[in-house]
């Protein structure tokens, strides 16, 4: 795949903060571009397909209705996406298993359903994972393990179809969207944690993996992102010391002091300084 000019492409999560902006990149390119989400939308410059992916009877038939209205399928990008606040210490509640089924199994269901149109085209899958996949941070583990599952799938997904399809990862940081907005409003703001970067940088990620001579392994989406996998992937113990220094300041300033899913986080942490 060496351009986009009339390559035929279904994004997930299509009308999303990274998904308009992606569609609209794809199809400036001379993409052919369908979109799936849970809210249809046919007047847009991208037409949508209605689907709820974390239905199982559904995919399928939305991804066979994309692929009939392309004729064919070149660039399957999993994009669909949910954040939202879990303290792993808590047991795992409706929010913890409705990341999991986007973030996850629902990336799962759109691929396999893809993967004969794909197979035949000698396609591209490409996964957007997060910085979160390889550098987890405290009070979200949902988002985490899902990040991270999704890109153990990506893994054995490249081993089994990695001959005739190609499998790439790209790893986001933060970016403005109200994918955050149940965090922040549980006052757990990722702020001081994370560094905000534009989505004009993860769309350009995404469209390298569709477009490199061969399907790269991992994206990031800026140097620092970079610095970030190298740290997390071959010095994990340092990665760790870094987060809980950071996690830390963020106690010790009483940023945490509001939010009563940080409760016993911050009581350990200033019992441990006593």
């Amino acid at each position: 795949m060496s351009g986009l000019a009339g390559r035929r492409v279904l994004v997930t999560g299509a009308r999303g903060t990274f998904g308009r902006h992606l569609c609209a990149a794809l199809t400036a390119a001379g993409a052919r571009v369908v979109g799936l989400d849970l809210h249809p939308d046919e007047d847009g410059g991208t037409p949508v397909l209605g689907c709820d992916l974390t239905d199982p009877a559904a995919v399928p038939a939305a991804v066979a209705a994309a692929v009939d209205r392309l004729g064919g399928l070149d660039l399957l990008v999993n994009n669909a996406g949910v954040g939202g606040p879990a303290p792993a210490e808590l047991p795992p509640d409706e929010v913890v298993r409705r990341q999991l089924e986007v973030n996850l199994l629902a990336a799962w269901r759109t691929t396999a359903a893809a993967l004969p149109a794909l197979e035949a085209a000698r396609g591209r899958v490409v996964f957007v994972a997060s910085r979160m996949a390889v550098l987890p941070l405290p009070l979200a583990a949902a988002y985490g393990v899902s990040k991270r599952a999704l890109v153990a799938y990506a893994d054995a997904l490249r081993h089994e179809v990695g001959t005739h399809v190609g499998v790439s990862v790209v790893y986001p940081s933060m970016v403005a969207s109200p994918i955050h907005d149940s965090t922040t409003e549980a006052g757990l703001s990722l702020s001081g944690v994370s560094r905000l970067e534009p989505v004009e940088g993860v769309v350009a990620a995404i469209v390298r993996a569709a477009t490199a001579r061969r399907a790269p392994r991992d994206v990031a989406t800026t140097a620092r992102g970079r610095l970030e996998l190298a740290l997390a992937r071959h010095a994990p113990a340092l990665a760790d010391r870094l987060v809980r220094r950071t996690v830390a300041g963020r106690v010790a300033a009483g940023d945490l002091d509001a939010a009563p899913l940080a409760a016993g986080m911050v009581r350990r942490h200033r019992e441990a300084r006593r």
